[in-house]
């Protein structure tokens, strides 16, 4: 009888420790499934890269991007009159993939389009020029030129780093010349003009971002600014 006394409150301690210890179901709450970007529209279909548009009246066209998530995807296409696009003209959302919109003859503009969800956005599309045709012009002013290298905000090692570039006019039988600006300041310093090609060898240290611009100028003497590109050396 003593026996079956002492027995009972350790099987009772035992019991109790069980239904307080409860069991490793993963019955608690799930975490949140993150959400994903759609995927960067990768075709701008209309207008076309340095295409001379004949008609003021432009419907823009584009590929539409996927979203894993199955999420609306949205667009917001974006019309400046400069390459960086800080002179925007015309900013548009919407989730249709054309859009028609009348813009001033005789101008470059510049066009890009963003996809994004209710959350995220994706990497902008690449940016496309094109020139409105005038009444009566002759010459049209050559397109502000391009990166190619090195990227924009990249991290190179130091020493010799080759700038390089693509110029391009709707007229094109002229022959464009490059003005090169180069430096450690935002508003970088001539230091080649005249330039026939679009490369230019440049020397570099250590631990310094270096900023540098392209001016365009066609046969007539007519020219674009550039936007500034910046990169860093480790």
């Amino acid at each position: 009888m003593n026996k079956l006394i002492k027995v009972i409150p350790i099987v009772l301690s035992a019991l109790v420790f069980v239904a307080c210890g409860g069991s490793d179901d993963g019955g608690g709450e799930a975490a949140p499934v993150p959400n994903t970007a759609p995927t960067a529209v990768s075709n701008l279909v209309y207008p076309s890269s340095n295409l001379l548009c004949i008609d003021t009246t432009i419907l823009f066209d584009w590929s539409a991007a996927n979203d894993v998530d199955n999420d609306v995807v949205n667009y917001r296409l974006t019309v400046a009159r400069d390459r960086n696009q800080t002179d925007i003209v015309e900013q548009i959302t919407t989730t249709s993939t054309t859009r028609s919109i009348t813009l001033d003859p005789a101008t470059a503009y510049y066009w890009n389009v963003v996809a994004f969800d209710g959350e995220d956005e994706a990497e902008a599309s690449p940016t496309l020029a094109f020139y409105t045709e005038g009444a009566g012009v002759v010459n049209y002013a050559p397109f502000a030129a391009s990166i190619n290298a090195p990227a924009l905000d990249v991290f190179l090692d130091s020493g010799l780093t080759t700038l390089d570039w693509t110029g391009s006019d709707v007229d094109t039988n002229d022959t464009l010349t490059y003005d090169l600006f180069f430096g450690e300041t935002a508003d970088p310093v001539l230091v080649q003009s005249g330039l026939t090609t679009s490369t230019f060898d440049v020397t570099t240290v250590a631990a310094t971002t270096y900023y540098w611009r392209v001016d365009t100028t066609d046969d007539s003497d007519v020219k674009s600014i550039g936007q500034v590109w910046s990169f860093s050396t480790n």
